[in-house]
C-alpha cells in the first residue's frame, strides 16, 4: 500500500466564493491530490480544505493553495469569529494509511522550507513537527493573533522556523505541523456567544487557566455565534478522539447546558471525521440503550440522529467520513466482480484465482447463510423468546462473514507474490540465494491466507451448533447448506495449506502448521456432522 497523508489547510476566507473556489482548484489541479472536502464558514470567515495524497503530492497541493491565496487574500481586511494568524493560517499533515507521524513531520518541514523560499512567508512548526515546548500548540503560536504579530515576530523566542523575521501585513504567518486526526466539532446552543464560551471553558482541557482546568482531555474550545444559523456554538477541537470522542463531548456539554437552562439542538462536524470516531459513538449509544445494531450504515445513522449532526448542514456519510472517500479502502478486484465474472475467472486458463479464493468465497457464503437464519429467528413475535440468544449468536457469525470476504482477494494476491518470486534471476550464487529466500517467503505467505480461513471457521462452529438447536426451523435447509459449505471451505483451505507446505524447507514451521490444520479439519467434520444431526431431528 502506498503512503496516504491527509492535509487540512485552513485559509482565512469564508465569504468570497470566487476566492474559495480558486484555492480549491489550485489544490485539486496538483497530480496525485484528491480534494475531499471544502467547508467555508461565513461567520468565521474561514474555509477548511481537506485533501489526501502521497507525501510529495500533499506538500505540492498545500503550496499551490498558498500560491493562490497570496494573490487573492489580504489579511489587512480580514475579520471573522475564528482566531487567525495568517492567510493560510494552519496547515497540518496527518497520517491516514501506510504513513507514519515521521512522514508527516517531514511533510511539514518540507512545506515550511519551500513556502519560505518560494513565497517568502514566515512559517512556524507545531505539533509533532516542533521541538519547542513553549510553541508546540496552535493556541500558543497564535496568541496575540494577526494583530499582535508585528511585535511578536521581532522577539528572539518567536523567530519563525522558516522564512523572514518580519511582519508581512497582507499575509501574516503560517503554522504548519504534524498531528493526529483532529475532529472540528461544534455543539449548537440556543443562547448567546458568552454562554457558549462559558460551556467551552468548562470542557476544554485548558479550562479557565492552571487553577481551573477543564474536564475533557485533548480538547481545545471556545464559544462563538453563528449568524447564518442564528444560534451559538461551543466550538471544540478534539485532538485525540480515542481520549475524548464526539459523544463524550456532546453529552458533557448537554449536562452543563441543563445547569444553565440552555437548550442544545444538535451538533456539527466541520470537515471530515474518521470512521473509528463514528463507530465509537455508535457503540456507546448501543451499549447504553441496550440496542442490537450490527450493520455499519445503521450505526452511522444512529450517531447522526443522536448527535443531531444534520442540524446545521446535512451530514452525508459518503462525503464526510474519510475512509469512505479514500480509494484504497475499496474492495479487492475479485470481490468487486459480478458473481458471473468471478465464476468465469475461476474457470479460465489461469492458476489464479484458484482453490484458495474459492474456499474463502464458500466460507463467506456458508457463514452468510447461518447469519441469515439468525436474523430470521430474531425480531419475530413467533420467536420472541429467542431474541436474547440471537443477540449473542448473530454477531460472531456476521463478523466471520465480513472477515472471509477480503480473504478471497488475499489468497490470489499471496499466490501472485510466489509467482513473482519464480521470475527472479538465478544466474549467480547471490541471485540464487535471493530468489530462494523470496520463494520461501512467498510460500509462507501463500500458506497464511488458507490457514486464516481455517482459523476463522473454527471460531464459528459453536455458534452454528447453538443456532441449529434453537433457530427458525423453517430455515433449517439454509443452515444445512451453510454448514456443508463451511466444511467444504475448510477442506479446500486444508488442501491449499498442504500443497504449499510441500516445498517449505522449515520443518518446524511445516509441522506446526500441519498439526493445526489437521486439528481444525477434524473439528470442522465433527461440528458439521453435529449440526446436520441436530437439524435432521428437528421438527419444530
Amino acid at each position: 500500500m502506498g503512503k496516504i497523508i491527509e492535509c487540512v489547510p485552513n485559509f482565512s476566507e469564508g465569504r468570497n466564493k470566487e476566492v474559495i473556489d480558486a484555492i480549491a482548484q489550485a489544490i485539486a489541479s496538483v497530480e496525485g491530490c484528491s480534494l475531499l472536502d471544502v467547508d467555508p464558514g461565513m461567520s468565521t470567515n474561514r474555509t477548511v480544505y481537506t485533501f489526501v495524497g502521497s507525501p510529495e503530492s500533499v506538500v505540492e497541493g498545500a503550496l499551490n493553495g498558498a500560491r493562490c491565496a497570496m494573490q487573492l487574500i489580504d489579511m489587512t481586511r480580514h475579520h471573522g469569529e475564528h482566531k487567525r494568524l495568517g492567510a493560510l493560517d494552519v496547515c497540518p499533515f496527518i497520517p491516514v494509511q501506510g504513513a507514519t507521524m515521521d512522514d508527516c513531520v517531514q511533510c511539514a518541514k518540507m512545506f515550511g522550507e519551500r513556502a519560505a523560499l518560494e513565497l517568502g512567508i514566515p512559517v512556524y512548526l507545531y505539533g509533532y513537527a516542533s521541538n519547542k515546548d513553549y510553541r508546540k500548540t496552535v493556541p500558543q503560536i497564535r496568541a496575540g493573533e494577526y494583530e499582535g504579530l508585528s511585535e511578536k515576530i521581532k522577539k528572539e523566542e518567536w523567530k519563525p522556523d522558516y522564512g523572514p523575521v518580519e511582519f508581512l501585513p497582507t499575509w501574516g504567518a503560517t503554522i504548519a505541523g504534524a498531528r493526529k486526526f483532529l475532529i472540528a466539532y461544534n455543539i449548537n446552543i440556543l443562547g448567546t456567544k458568552e454562554q457558549a464560551h462559558r460551556l467551552a471553558l468548562n470542557l476544554r482541557a485548558q479550562g479557565r487557566g492552571p487553577d481551573q482546568p477543564g474536564r475533557l482531555a485533548e480538547v481545545q474550545g471556545m464559544g462563538w455565534y453563528l449568524d447564518e444559523a442564528n444560534l451559538a456554538q461551543v466550538s471544540l477541537n478534539l485532538l485525540d478522539y480515542h481520549q475524548t470522542n464526539i459523544h463524550t463531548a456532546f453529552e458533557e456539554c448537554v449536562k452543563d447546558a441543563k445547569d444553565l437552562k440552555l437548550a442544545v439542538c444538535g451538533s456539527q462536524i466541520v470537515g471530515l471525521v474518521p470512521l473509528g470516531a463514528m463507530l465509537l459513538a455508535a457503540d456507546h449509544f448501543i451499549e447504553n440503550e441496550n440496542l442490537f445494531i450490527l450493520c455499519e450504515d445503521q450505526k452511522i445513522r444512529l450517531v447522526i440522529e443522536r448527535l443531531g449532526l444534520s442540524s446545521v448542514t446535512p451530514f452525508d456519510p459518503k462525503t464526510r467520513i474519510i475512509e469512505y472517500l479514500v480509494d484504497s479502502t475499496e474492495d479487492g478486484p475479485l470481490v468487486s466482480l459480478p458473481l458471473r465474472q468471478f465464476i468465469y475467472s475461476l474457470g479460465s486458463r489461469s492458476s489464479a484465482p484458484g482453490g484458495g479464493s474459492a474456499s474463502a468465497a464458500m466460507a463467506a457464503m456458508g457463514v452468510a447463510l447461518a447469519t441469515m437464519v439468525g436474523w430470521l429467528s430474531y425480531g419475530n413475535k413467533k420467536f420472541e423468546s429467542l431474541d436474547s440468544q440471537m443477540r449473542c449468536l448473530i454477531p460472531p457469525l456476521r463478523q466471520a462473514m465480513l472477515d472471509f470476504i477480503p480473504m478471497i482477494d488475499a489468497d490470489t494476491k499471496a499466490f501472485s507474490g510466489f509467482m513473482e518470486a519464480k521470475k527472479l534471476p538465478k544466474g549467480t550464487p547471490e541471485e540464487e540465494k535471493v530468489r530462494e529466500k523470496a520463494l520461501q517467503d512467498g510460500l509462507r505467505n501463500a500458506v497464511q491466507v488458507p490457514l486464516l480461513v481455517i482459523r476463522t471457521a473454527t471460531k464459528v462452529w459453536n455458534p452454528m451448533v447453538e443456532l441449529a438447536k434453537v433457530g427458525n426451523v423453517n430455515s433449517k435447509s439454509d443452515l444445512q447448506v451453510g454448514a456443508r459449505s463451511l466444511e467444504t471451505a475448510v477442506w479446500g483451505a486444508f488442501y491449499n495449506v498442504k500443497i504449499n507446505l510441500n516445498d517449505i524447507t522449515d520443518e518446524t514451521f511445516t509441522k506446526q502448521v500441519l498439526e493445526e490444520a489437521h486439528s481444525s479439519l477434524e473439528t470442522a467434520q465433527e461440528k458439521c456432522k453435529e449440526i446436520l444431526n441436530i437439524l435432521d431431528k428437528r421438527k419444530s
